[in-house]
């Protein structure tokens, strides 16, 4: 009963994504609209709700197994660019798809499996994490774009990259509010809950409605290895991780869920803005989309 009640209502949503779109309820401005106000607006207020009404000191050794097992990961995603024989121009959409993750997905999940004090440690999971994963994504990207960039121009666009990302900010802005206030004044609790109220239910509806799956056939082969990569590879070194750290109950349930998660969404709009392969990430995100309902019932069943 645990997956049903878990994961049915997440992908029910998802797909209720889907649908609204096939039947042209939403339009893709629509999708867009939502996919700004949930990233620039409702997900980082949840994301600042949480931490930022953490009164409990929150242990960091999942973040650091969860940092290791990305940069393993990353490692990985190189050496099969090498082995499949990935193109430079597929390469970077290719390396984050291997290790990008659907945080929406996984807040969701965590919700309905944990409740909110594995929320808030994902939370903050998400907010050491992110940072790490733009500077890899931005720098393979940038390797393999074929065009000439300097160093400077390089390390410029992997900082800006960082620090006008609003979940980096929405976290650290929530990490300092919590050091210096013991919780939310009732007006404030109240209206930060509303607002994150509507983030996830809006966020599983634009990424079913961002899903395309046109895209898979062109690209089986290669979304398929990303996908095991990503659904496979990733959740087995995260357990090893974790056993090392010796990360035990809550923690590490929120972290199994996390390496569990399907690709991110942000991999097709840094492609693109990258000069990488969009259609390859499209696949890549719908593929792995479909296959986390599995990965993330294994590791609920742990």
């Amino acid at each position: 009963m645990i997956i049903l009640n878990t994961l049915f209502p997440v992908f029910a949503v998802i797909g209720l994504g889907v649908l609204l779109k096939r039947y042209q309820l939403t339009s893709e401005a629509f999708l867009k609209t939502a996919d700004r106000l949930v990233y620039f607006i409702f997900y980082p207020a949840l994301l600042f709700w949480k931490i930022g009404g953490a009164t409990e000191v929150v242990n960091p050794a999942l973040s650091i197994a969860a940092l290791i097992t990305v940069l393993v990961m990353f490692a990985i995603s190189a050496i099969a660019i090498k082995i499949f024989g990935i193109t430079a121009f597929q390469a970077g959409s290719f390396s984050q798809s291997c290790y990008r993750f659907n945080s929406y997905v996984g807040m969701a999940v965590v919700f309905n499996a944990i409740g909110e004090s594995g929320m808030r440690e994902l939370g903050i999971l998400i907010g050491v994490v992110i940072p790490v994963v733009n500077v890899f994504a931005v720098a393979t990207l940038i390797w393999f774009n074929g065009q000439s960039i300097s160093h400077a121009k390089r390390l410029q666009f992997t900082i800006q990259a960082v620090i006008t990302n609003p979940l980096i900010l929405s976290c650290i802005a929530g990490f300092g509010y919590s050091r210096m206030a013991n919780g939310f004044p009732e007006f404030l609790d109240n209206t930060l809950q509303m607002m994150a109220t509507i983030s996830l239910p809006l966020a599983l509806i634009s990424i079913g409605g961002a899903l395309s799956f046109d895209s898979i056939r062109q690209y089986t082969r290669i979304s398929a290895v990303a996908t095991v990569i990503k659904l496979l590879i990733f959740p087995v070194i995260g357990f090893y991780a974790l056993q090392w750290f010796h990360i035990t109950g809550e923690a590490f349930k929120v972290g199994m869920i996390f390496f569990a998660l399907p690709t991110s969404t942000a991999i097709y709009v840094l492609s693109s803005q990258l000069n990488s392969d969009t259609q390859l990430a499209s696949a890549a995100i719908v593929l792995s989309t479909i296959i986390s309902f599995f990965s993330l019932s294994i590791v609920l069943l742990m």
